[in-house]
């Protein structure tokens, strides 16, 4: 078993050889272990390989580098994520330039639960601290079982991961460098509060810096592992922009807060709303219209404080309440309300959050 999993980190530590080729070198051969198996020659006629990557591979210092790293997880009780093992993050797996092996400490379930990453400027203004601690405690009122997801920097990061602590959400934090240190150390107190039901995570072995091109690198991760990004604020540069692209490069719903026309750390937000790569988020709504999250109505705090709809658009939202899903049609043949007096109603009521349209003309309740 310990064999096996040597392997595997060995196969992160094998340089010029990236996730893709990996995955490419071990689908020719079949096996992890076959990688080792082979001479320099014959892996040079891999597809992709050549020479150069070939004796990279059977340099002897990269069994030196894994065993040591092995050493090291296994007195710090870290845990693996092999690409193909059942523990690897499921939405992660999608992306073909996803990590080939992880390193965590703590618990997580990034396959079963839903997972929202959260990402802004590490200069964060008033504004942005409380839309992100707003989303957040709604969030943990209106949905069960979601993870947020950030990466324990300062500013939009280490507030989304103090607000999922306390509102009782389970947070992870991707790390820029291995599991050796935290960086910035200021937020140690922090990373030791998520480990009680979160996890830090991390695809590069101890001894890793926190290196400029590290983070950019992790930006991946976070974008990949989330069901959606939500951009708190950015300026007109920075990670979180990086982040939101490759989330929309791996087909992901991102959302961003808008700002004020002018505004430094909402040039960015403005842009990607602008620019259509993210959605405008002002709430929970937008978050569950984006994903068609249902509202968790056993957990939800403030279910006392909504107020049903009355006359017409109570009627439609009581058929809507019993029948799950119903078409414009339906509606209008049990309301005895025209069809185009019903488009309008139902367009009301989906922009006050009680409705959303689906595709054949159907409808289904939000509250």
């Amino acid at each position: 078993m310990q064999n096996q999993l040597l392997y595997k980190i060995a196969l992160a530590h094998i340089k010029g050889v990236g996730p893709k080729l990996c995955r490419n070198i071990i689908a020719y051969l079949g096996s992890v272990e076959a990688v080792f198996d082979e001479s320099s020659q014959a892996l040079s006629k891999i597809p992709g390989v050549g020479i150069k990557t070939a004796e990279a591979i059977t340099n002897p210092n990269v069994m030196h580098l894994a065993q040591k790293e092995l050493d090291f997880i296994l007195n710090k009780d870290i845990t693996t994520s092999f690409y193909l093992d059942s523990n690897y993050p499921s939405r992660l797996k999608q992306c073909e330039d996803a990590p080939i092996i992880l390193y965590s400490k703590g618990n997580h379930n990034l396959s079963d639960n839903k997972v929202i990453s959260i990402v802004g400027t590490r200069k964060v203004t008033e504004y942005g601290k409380e839309n992100c601690v707003k989303i957040i405690r709604e969030i943990s009122e209106q949905f069960s079982n979601v993870t947020i997801v950030s990466g324990l920097a300062y500013g939009v990061d280490i507030c989304a991961h103090r607000a999922a602590l306390e509102f009782g959400l389970p947070t992870i934090a991707v790390m820029a460098h291995g599991l050796d240190r935290i960086y910035p150390s200021v937020h140690k107190k922090t990373a030791a509060d998520i480990l009680s039901t979160g996890a830090l995570l991390t695809e590069f072995p101890s001894g890793t810096n926190p290196d400029k091109q590290n983070f950019v690198k992790r930006n991946r991760i976070v974008a990949g592992i989330a069901d959606a990004t939500i951009v708190i604020e950015s300026a007109s540069k920075g990670g979180a922009l990086i982040t939101a692209g490759i989330a929309q490069s791996y087909n992901r719903d991102v959302l961003a807060y808008p700002g004020r026309v002018g505004d430094e750390f909402s040039m960015g937000c403005n842009h990607l709303i602008k620019s259509n790569v993210a959605a405008m988020i002002e709430g929970t709504k937008d978050l569950a219209y984006a994903l068609n999250w249902e509202v968790d109505y056993e957990n939800n705090k403030q279910l006392s404080m909504f107020n049903a709809p009355v006359g017409e658009e109570g009627l439609i939202y009581e058929l809507l309440l019993n029948n799950k899903e119903m078409s414009i049609n339906a509606l209008s043949a049990q309301t005895s309300i025209t069809v185009s007096k019903l488009a309008s109603l139902l367009l009301k009521m989906e922009f006050d959050g009680l409705v959303k349209s689906l595709p054949g003309n159907l409808y289904r309740c939000l509250q």
